[in-house]
């Protein structure tokens, strides 16, 4: 019987893969045996996650907080020597069993590459608190670049196969212009 549910997220930087898991306590252990680390994410990172999940979201912007200051230190440090931009960024649901053990293998819920990483130091009474920010863009990323163009559509399909190669081939400009001649019908009760 399914009791309750861990959302995992895997970031592939280039020289290790970090996995933490939305909570507090211990490390949680995965079907695979890879160990995932206690994080604590903001409310609005949850529903960020949320919005990814229901395909409403082509960037998931993640906050972790109650980060120790060194361990903020680190990942900046980290960031400034090898970047960790375009960085696989995987976000799963592990269903749980009555015992807190995974049923079953992870559900992958979004896939995307790093865009941006930041840190925030905050000073309070009890100390430093750091905030760890991550966006992660997804093959739904807007068509547009840098500069205000638009994609092509062979930039546009090339891009999502990059971005996600497991993900079917985008036919996003393909169905879109169909979608012109539909016409709603409600039920006639």
């Amino acid at each position: 019987m399914i009791k309750s549910l861990r959302i995992l997220c895997d970031i592939e930087l280039p020289d290790e893969t970090i996995r933490i898991w939305d909570g507090s306590g211990g490390t949680f252990i995965d079907i695979e045996g890879n160990s995932y680390r206690p994080a604590q994410f903001t409310e609005d990172a949850l529903q960020s996650i949320e919005a990814a999940i229901n395909g409403e979201a082509f960037t998931l912007a993640l906050s972790l907080i109650s980060v120790s200051q060194s361990a903020a230190d680190s990942i900046w440090d980290y960031d400034e020597t090898t970047s960790v931009q375009g960085s696989p960024f995987i976000v799963k649901l592990q269903l749980l069993d009555d015992e807190e053990q995974p049923d079953g293998d992870a559900i992958v819920v979004f896939t995307g590459e790093i865009d941006n990483l930041d840190v925030a130091d905050e000073s309070s009474a009890e100390g430093i608190k750091s905030m760890v920010n991550i966006e992660a863009t997804n093959r739904f990323t807007l068509r547009t670049v840098t500069n205000g163009a638009v994609l092509s559509d062979v930039d546009q399909r090339a891009r999502s196969a990059l971005l996600n190669p497991a993900a079917a081939d985008d036919e996003f400009c393909k169905r879109v212009p169909l979608m012109r001649d539909k016409t709603v019908k409600w039920p006639n009760w």
